[in-house]
């Protein structure tokens, strides 16, 4: 059976590759989207300087996991002079290239963007710019992949933005944007990382190529971060781990994410979980309910973890504990009866349903 792989992205990756923005940006004038922090980091005025009188203006007000409280003052303020630049850069985590993502897209007011994401159907935008992704975290991936993520914190809903135009232009991945990164903040994207690259195998929609990405990604992970996390200032660990959540998103850039994230969407917006904790603390069960679902899938886990289920699941597991992260949904403040619902209910949804095993229910612990 004929297999497909896509990602149209140009990704300039390595050391120093910052310097190189200019030439993707061209004479396009442009506005930046980036975190609070990125100022005081100098990030900020390395971009200023690279792009000179081509930077219109910052957004710089970007916070974790991008709600429709904020986004909508944002997306009114970016389409008023819609004039004002061609191409967006997105400087940041995650929810810097998903807010980047959410505000290149125009379709009028804030409130049809929601309609339209609440359709879940495709849709063609009536305005567009051009997005460049330069991710200063080793995990988020989105700097490959068309999705972004937009959080109601009110309604405790999520909404995924995927469109053909939301694909970026470019990624630039540059380890040494990534070296004042602390301790729990390397330890968290990295994870999300990790639970990428796994989820990625444990999918209906893998095949051979995103595989070759996501085993790569999941061994270089459990082999970097760990060490990485107790010498935060290695650039050789921080470029292994770059390159190893680059390649965990070009595999997921294709097959979407499963099991792990479905659960994860309520654990952050009910219980208040950073997303690389709430989508990697499962994944030692989600582990043990992948295995034996398929040879195929199984051959695949067992280039990563070795050919015994239970040891895998072990190892799984200690690995997370070295890094300070409860394996347990009781850990967080879950009830064993709310816990298996919350399973039950992830299956159900729409990454879930990409879970070789979605139609199994697990024993949980």
């Amino acid at each position: 059976m004929t297999q497909r792989f896509f990602n149209p992205v140009a990704t300039h990756f390595g050391p120093g590759s910052l310097a190189e923005l200019p030439h993707i940006v061209g004479a396009a004038k442009v506005v930046v989207v980036s975190f609070p922090e990125a100022r005081a980091l100098g990030l900020i005025r390395k971009l200023e300087q690279l792009l000179g009188n081509r930077l219109a203006y910052v957004i710089e007000e970007v916070r974790p996991n991008p709600d429709v409280a904020q986004l909508a003052g944002l997306y009114q303020r970016f389409w008023q002079d819609e004039r004002a630049c061609d191409t967006v850069v997105a400087l940041g985590g995650g929810s810097a290239i998903d807010t980047a993502k959410a505000l290149s897209v125009g379709t009028g007011e804030f409130e049809e963007l929601l309609a339209l994401l609440e359709d879940g159907k495709p849709f063609t935008p009536h305005r567009l710019k051009t997005l460049i992704a330069i991710p200063t975290t080793a995990g988020t991936g989105s700097e490959v992949t068309p999705w972004a993520t937009i959080w109601d914190a009110t309604k405790h809903k999520k909404y995924s933005l995927h469109l053909d135009c939301t694909w970026p232009k470019a990624a630039i991945v540059d380890p040494d944007l990534m070296s004042s990164l602390p301790r729990n903040i390397t330890i968290s994207t990295g994870l999300d990382a990790l639970s990428h690259a796994l989820e990625s195998i444990w999918n209906v929609n893998a095949n051979p190529v995103s595989d070759v990405f996501a085993i790569s990604a999941a061994k270089d992970i459990m082999h970097c971060l760990p060490l990485l996390a107790r010498d935060l200032g290695n650039q050789r660990l921080r470029s292994a781990m770059a390159l190893a959540a680059m390649k965990a998103g070009l595999a997921f850039s294709n097959t979407k994410t499963a099991l792990a994230h479905s659960i994860s969407y309520e654990m952050t917006l009910r219980h208040g979980l950073p997303h690389g904790i709430a989508c990697s603390f499962t994944l030692p069960l989600v582990l043990k309910m992948a295995w034996g679902v398929t040879p195929e899938r199984d051959a695949v886990l067992q280039k990563v973890f070795g050919s015994d289920c239970q040891a895998a699941v072990g190892r799984l597991r200690n690995f997370l504990h070295q890094l300070d992260v409860r394996t347990g949904f009781s850990d967080h403040g879950v009830s064993p009866p709310e816990a298996l619902a919350m399973v039950q209910a992830a299956m159900q949804g729409a990454r879930g349903k990409n879970f070789i095993g979605a139609q199994t229910i697990a024993a949980l612990p």
